[in-house]
């Protein structure tokens, strides 16, 4: 199975909780955060086992601001991902304003495999996480990401208990 077959994606509270703790914190000091999430497919479902927080760098220019992951933190998380036999879903960051994927977001993205998802969470994360309130992309096989409504995201990814 590939994560493209991926059509339901069930993601612990505790997991979701996590990441939104995260991008809430920096976003407190105006900045973007990243957190991701990982686990296994079993059909085409994807259950996510852990929210993971990778090193990252919170950078404010004129231009605006960035989150930077670097490459020796990319290869510790993908060595721990081999080691783990677990696979990544969904990266999560937040904007500072209304939530869209920038060129950036587009060029620089973690999670990489074609199925993968990117969430972006407006207003350094200040509300409530909710993934109807997200601007969700998923990317495809031609490696562009790709919109997916707030509905058919919402269907798509369920937060369990």
């Amino acid at each position: 199975m590939r994560l493209s077959d991926v059509r339901l994606v069930r993601v612990p509270q505790n997991c979701a909780s996590a990441v939104h703790a995260h991008l809430r914190k920096v976003g407190r000091d105006g900045f973007e955060g990243l957190g991701l999430w990982a686990g296994r497919q079993s059909g085409d479902v994807f259950t996510v086992e852990e929210a993971v927080i990778p090193a990252q760098k919170h950078i404010r220019t004129e231009d605006g601001v960035c989150v930077i992951t670097e490459a020796q933190e990319l290869h510790r998380l993908n060595v721990w991902l081999y080691r783990k036999k677990l696979s990544l879903i969904a990266q999560i960051h937040s904007h500072p304003g209304r939530a869209y994927h920038s060129s950036t977001d587009d060029q620089y993205a973690v999670a990489t495999t074609v199925g993968c998802f990117s969430l972006v969470m407006p207003d350094f994360a200040t509300g409530p996480f909710a993934i109807n309130r997200l601007a969700s992309y998923r990317l495809d096989a031609s490696g562009a990401w790709r919109s997916i409504s707030a509905s058919q995201a919402a269907r798509m990814i369920t937060i369990v208990e």
